[in-house]
């Protein structure tokens, strides 16, 4: 068992409001018969990185007092891994936070957020803007602002993003990934896989290889595996392999760490 509690950050579009998709799949389950104690971040699904950061900030406040720890682990999916970065700079939490593990976290940008913002003429108006902002506030976020996450999502926006927003020296941060082998692997990311490999190469059909490399820790998981499906939301093996397994060792290699 870990030192510290773990606390799960999820990505866009996913929540921790439970429902008939089960965004972490068998993964808070695995780690719970293992012995470690599992918090979620409670961050909304559309919200920026900084909007998020305070409601992240409330959440790891809240698990230090409700468990007494002096430091938390963060586990992040996706966009999960901005909002955590963001937190950890904006309050200095260093202090309070011993390890961010990132899973195809965009730090370097998203191609897809620029293909996107491309078509800000017919996008980016008060009209779509207000009509998002409702549907996503009926999906239960606080703070949603789709239209400026996709900006903030940018290759600009983040090389921006990262000039300033500088990992804390008190935290060990490392940067995991996965890629799809071609665009059969998951079919939902059929598409995007291929514009991927076009522009970018390698990617997990949502997100490029060179994207997710940032710090001195980035290791890819395995091959076969699409951004969604690290998550486990099917409940069953990927590329033979299953998923909660993966944090399971994970936990591990952050326990011989003394965390």
């Amino acid at each position: 068992m870990l030192i510290y509690p773990i606390i799960l950050v999820h990505g866009i579009v996913a929540h921790d409001r439970g429902g008939f998709i089960p965004f972490w799949g068998r993964i808070p389950e695995k780690l719970l018969e293992n012995g470690e104690k599992i918090y979620y971040g409670n961050t909304d699904s559309l919200g920026d990185y900084k909007s998020n950061a305070r409601i992240l900030k409330f959440s790891i406040d809240k698990v230090l007092q409700e468990t007494k720890s002096k430091k938390i682990n963060i586990i992040a999916h996706s966009k999960g891994g901005i909002d955590s970065r963001y937190c950890i700079w904006k309050y200095n939490y260093g202090e309070k936070v011993a390890s961010l593990t990132t899973i195809s976290t965009p730090h370097n940008g998203s191609e897809i957020a620029d293909l996107i913002y491309k078509q800000k003429r017919l996008l980016y108006n008060k009209i779509v803007d207000k009509i998002l902002k409702i549907f996503w506030k009926f999906y239960g976020d606080i703070n949603p602002d789709p239209l400026n996450v996709n900006h903030q999502l940018t290759t600009t926006q983040m090389r921006e993003f990262n000039n300033k927003i500088i990992a804390d020296s008190n935290v060990f941060y490392q940067s995991l990934y996965t890629t799809m082998r071609n665009p059969f692997d998951d079919i939902l990311f059929f598409y995007s896989f291929l514009y991927l490999k076009i522009i970018s190469g390698e990617n997990d059909g949502i997100i490029s290889e060179k994207s997710v490399k940032w710090g001195d820790n980035v290791i890819n998981i395995n091959r076969g595996i699409s951004h969604a499906e690290i998550l486990d939301f099917k409940k069953k093996k990927i590329s033979k392999i299953d998923i909660p397994e993966i944090y399971l060792n994970i936990v591990k290699k952050l326990k011989e760490k003394g965390f």
